[in-house]
């Protein structure tokens, strides 16, 4: 079997000898760019007026609706190349989590280390250093019984795909609320003086560590009403969620659009802020369970709070405004008839995360009876249709006349508001 980083059997290569096999590391990714490059250059070839048959140049709609079709074929081979890439991502990042694991475990022997010159060793380090080692030996099972899935990301990576904000949060302070009970756990295992063993175990009564477990109950909290707001909206069609290839750091500070969130940002922030704190107290005295002041738990109440209120009203139904016949230059003005193109204005047509060409390519408009793709339109750079506010597609001669429901269905699968449209034969 060939290994993690090195192509198998019957490799796919380029024609410069690299590969791009798709089921290791390296030929995915390089699979994934030459299918991303060779989609841009047909996308910025059709948009220069090349390429089309010259038997299709003379009917707008049948070129335009070919050049689409060559479009959403391309598409579907960088989705394909991407999937590959990240599932090959997937397999190979738990190396890296299980470095950066043992790797903190590693700087705290080093800080033990050093700070431990002059004074002596403790029983105090050494049993930081064990609850260290017993926690990096858990995600380490943890990593490798998640093997497939992200290793020791695989919780904190939600059902989108994407790395979850409120779990890494909650994540953070349960290893952190876990390894001081390891600490005193270890503690207490090794002493014999009565009075250490008072003293420790008064440490982890609910006066001195009520405050720790507010906080964790806090995150633990927040993360399971955002999955639980997030799962409701999205089934009662008030939330559009694509899944995303793989996941990403941006992903914590980030929307589905990968555009800068204020409310995750904070929330992080808040929570890095007070994690940190906690941390330093526990530097002081790792001999105690760190206190921290009431005023520190409001603070992540309200940040908590914010960011479930972002989660319950972000986003919405795509909304069909209004639909108007679409009117070339010179042309006359008349009703809507079979053939012609319609122009549906409204918004939440394109949904954050699905700007990519195959998501693109998924949206689709219902008239009538009649389901009709909506066509890409490329321009330099980008489409020019669908967006997000507006799309263009023609009336097919299978509707019927009459008064017909137009609806939008996007690349999440969920449906607009109708809105009535008079078709003349």
């Amino acid at each position: 079997m060939a290994g993690a980083g090195e192509p198998g059997d019957g490799a796919e290569r380029a024609p410069g000898g690299e590969c791009r096999c798709g089921r290791c590391p390296h030929g995915a990714r390089a699979g994934h760019r030459q299918a991303v490059a060779a989609f841009i250059a047909l996308r910025e070839d059709f948009a220069a007026g090349h390429g089309v048959p010259a038997g299709l140049a003379r009917s707008a709609g049948a070129a335009r609706q070919w050049v689409s079709d060559e479009l959403t074929l391309s598409a579907r081979e960088v989705a394909k190349r991407g999937a590959a890439e990240g599932n090959a991502w997937l397999t190979s990042v738990r190396w890296r989590t299980l470095l950066v694991v043992w790797g903190a475990v590693i700087a705290l022997l080093v800080g033990q280390a050093l700070t431990a010159i002059g004074g002596g060793w403790t029983a105090t380090r050494t049993a930081g250093l064990v609850a260290a080692v017993v926690l990096a030996l858990g995600l380490t099972a943890a990593a490798w019984w998640h093997r497939a899935h992200g290793g020791a990301l695989a919780p904190l990576i939600g059902e989108d795909g994407r790395l979850s904000t409120s779990r890494t949060v909650a994540a953070g302070w349960a290893a952190t609320v876990l390894y001081v009970v390891l600490t005193t756990v270890v503690q207490l295992a090794t002493t014999a003086v009565p009075e250490k063993r008072s003293a420790l175990l008064r440490g982890l009564e609910l006066v001195r560590s009520g405050t720790l477990l507010a906080v964790l109950a806090v995150g633990c909290g927040v993360a399971v009403l955002a999955y639980g707001l997030v799962a409701t909206r999205v089934r009662s069609g008030r939330l559009q969620k694509v899944p995303a290839e793989r996941p990403r750091a941006a992903d914590l500070l980030a929307d589905d659009a990968g555009r800068g969130s204020l409310l995750d940002v904070q929330y992080v922030l808040v929570n890095a802020a007070v994690l940190v704190c906690a941390l330093v107290r526990l530097a002081g005295r790792p001999e105690e369970v760190p206190q921290l002041p009431w005023g520190l738990v409001v603070l992540l109440v309200l940040s908590g709070a914010t960011y479930l209120w972002g989660k319950a009203v972000e986003g919405g139904r795509p909304v069909i405004l209004s639909v108007v016949r679409s009117r070339e230059l010179g042309d006359l003005a008349a009703p809507v008839r079979t053939g012609d193109d319609i122009e549906i204005r409204g918004a939440g047509f394109v949904p954050p995360g699905a700007g990519t060409p195959d998501r693109l390519a998924r949206t689709v408009v219902r008239i009538g009876d009649v389901h009709v793709p909506v066509p890409l339109v490329p321009v330099a750079g980008g489409f020019a249709n669908p967006t997000d506010g507006v799309l263009t597609v023609p009336v097919p001669v299978d509707v019927e006349p009459g008064r017909v429901t137009v609806r939008v269905i996007t690349a999440a699968g969920v449906e607009s508001n109708g809105y009535p449209v008079d078709v003349l034969d």
